[in-house]
């Protein structure tokens, strides 16, 4: 057999339900003035003011070779002739390298 639901009391009363607020979802705007004297001007401000070109970045005043021989890095100043030698200074080494 199947089982029997238990029986409600009804001696105990049942919990008030509360009261739902009824909220209003309109979109007017009922107390902002129809002649509003707001003025802001949001972006891009205008100051007057004249960029200049950025500042050019100097070249090194070092290059950095590497031996051919031995594979030493070397820091040498820029040269100023478009031929110049450049001698290893590494003792054992001793190279002399060549650039036209």
């Amino acid at each position: 057999m199947a089982a029997r639901r238990p029986q409600k009391d009804s001696r105990q009363p049942k919990p008030k339900k509360k009261k739902r607020r009824k909220m209003r979802l309109s979109l007017r705007q009922s107390k902002i003035k129809k002649t509003d004297s707001y003025t802001d001007s949001i972006g891009w401000s205008q100051t007057g003011r004249v960029l200049e070109d950025a500042p050019k970045q100097k070249e090194p005043e070092t290059l950095t070779i590497q031996c051919e021989m031995c594979g030493c890095r070397l820091k040498i100043p820029k040269p100023k002739k478009q031929r110049y030698t450049v001698s290893c200074s590494y003792p054992e080494c001793g190279h002399i390298m060549k650039f036209n």
